[in-house]
């Protein structure tokens, strides 16, 4: 029997992520999306006839038997409310990233995961982004030799600012870059070299209208000598490489952004062909000065996650990111916050 997933929040996160790769995986059914947006509800309705429509939370805990695992894809500051509900309505959980808008809170969720011994599962889903599980094989592999810098950016060009709980500077909305596509960037650093015992973050509001960080650099010392250097920017008129590894042996560099969200934006699943691929001419590059060739990409795979959790669902396996390393990241963004405010390196070993 399929599993039943009810979505709460149709928004971006909803409607061009999780619905699809939901949908796409073998074994899970989009069962139930809640939206109260009327606008919303018809695009749900057209895109996927035979998944129910629900005008709000409550509606789900009232029949939670009716499902069997719950996404959570609101905004910010509903992300702990709705996972610590989903919980004590006996139902595991997928929580958007960042899972909390403080390590308290997602301590606290973990504690109450815990106790009812339900998962949680951190959407972290660019651990699946082509480019990256190629730097990764390439890192594990030892195809690069020692590894010494990891560099990782995810830089845009949007000058001007929105109207957007994105945008907020209220702390429970978790607004700003370093929130959004910065955590992408720590969990990244984290999966491939652990825990970090330093960091150093420089954070800027940089647009006039701006009330939130949109300029992050964020520099993380690993155990056995990694340095990892991360950028996320609202404001990069011209964006850097996408990644730069450099290892004792080699370097690999990649440009551009892996293409899963410009594909699931329009309107393409991982059930279409070539929804993943890469192109030759957007390969990365590997070897050192004089010597360097092409390296293909891994195909992008983000319907990967939820594919993991079905499996952690219905058999012994690991969940495709734990909560513990969520909770790391936070302990990152919040050191990062601190360093910036004083101007220091910020030791995360004690």
């Amino acid at each position: 029997m399929d599993l039943r997933v009810a979505l709460i929040g149709y928004g971006t996160g909803g409607s061009v992520f999780h619905a699809p790769l939901i949908s796409s995986v073998p074994g899970m059914r989009l069962a139930a999306v809640v939206t109260g947006d009327a606008e919303r509800r018809r695009a749900v309705r057209e895109r996927y006839p035979d998944t129910e429509v629900v005008d709000g939370p409550d509606r789900l805990w009232g029949s939670a038997r009716a499902y069997d695992l719950v996404v959570v894809a609101a905004p910010n500051r509903w992300h702990v409310p709705l996972a610590r509900t989903a919980l004590t309505s006996g139902l595991p959980v997928v929580v958007d990233k960042p899972v909390a808008a403080s390590t308290a809170d997602a301590r606290s969720l973990a504690a109450l995961s815990a106790v009812r011994g339900l998962p949680v599962f951190p959407f972290h889903n660019r651990r699946w982004d082509g480019d990256y599980r190629t730097a990764q094989h390439l890192i594990t592999s030892g195809t690069l030799g020692d590894i010494r810098r990891f560099e990782s950016r995810f830089e845009r060009w949007r000058p001007k600012v929105t109207e957007s709980w994105k945008e907020s500077a209220d702390p429970r909305d978790a607004g700003g870059v370093l929130f959004d596509l910065g955590t992408h960037l720590i969990d990244q650093a984290v999966a491939l070299f652990g825990r970090p015992t330093t960091v150093y973050a420089e954070i800027d509001t940089r647009r006039p209208a701006g009330t939130s960080p949109d300029d992050v650099f964020v520099a993380l010392a690993h155990r056995g000598g990694v340095r990892s250097h991360l950028w996320t920017s609202a404001t990069a008129a011209r964006p850097g490489p996408r990644l730069r590894v450099l290892g004792s042996r080699a370097a690999y560099t990649v440009t551009g952004m892996d293409a899963q969200e410009e594909r699931l934006r329009g309107g393409l699943t991982p059930a279409d062909a070539g929804y993943g691929a890469v192109p030759a001419e957007s390969y990365g590059v590997i070897g050192t000065p004089g010597d360097e060739r092409p390296e293909p990409t891994l195909p992008g795979a983000y319907h990967d996650f939820y594919a993991a959790v079905a499996r952690a669902l219905t058999g012994d396996a690991p969940p495709p990111v734990t909560l513990a390393d969520a909770i790391t990241g936070l302990e990152v963004v919040e050191a990062a916050a601190r360093s910036a405010a004083e101007g220091t390196v910020i030791d995360l070993t004690s």
